[in-house]
């Protein structure tokens, strides 16, 4: 069954100018693996310049390598450079996406 992403409640509803975490570990994001990127470029879009947003993505749609970063230099280029941080005992992954310029 696939959610409507109009349905689900965005990430977050401001600038973050610090760095922080989106939660993408909800049990409609382990349904739907483009609701996960789609929120991901979201939680990005939302972080100033000169921070960092951790994006922790549900673990069943394995390591975002696999799906995420590939979207992350399609949409932001060297804007925005990231880097695996480690797997959650949940079964997670954390990526952490530092915003170097406006996006």
């Amino acid at each position: 069954m696939s959610v409507s992403h109009d349905d689900v409640e965005p990430v977050t509803d401001h600038v973050h100018d610090n760095s922080w975490s989106a939660n993408l570990e909800k049990p409609h994001h382990g349904e739907d693996r483009d609701l996960v990127v789609s929120q991901a470029l979201d939680a990005i879009e939302y972080t100033a310049p000169g921070n960092h947003v951790n994006l922790v993505t549900h673990g069943d749609h394995g390591h975002p390598e696999e799906y995420l970063y590939e979207a992350l230099e399609k949409t932001y280029g060297d804007a925005v450079r990231y880097e695996y941080v480690e797997q959650c005992g949940c079964g997670g992954h954390v990526t952490r996406a530092h915003v170097e310029e406006a996006v």
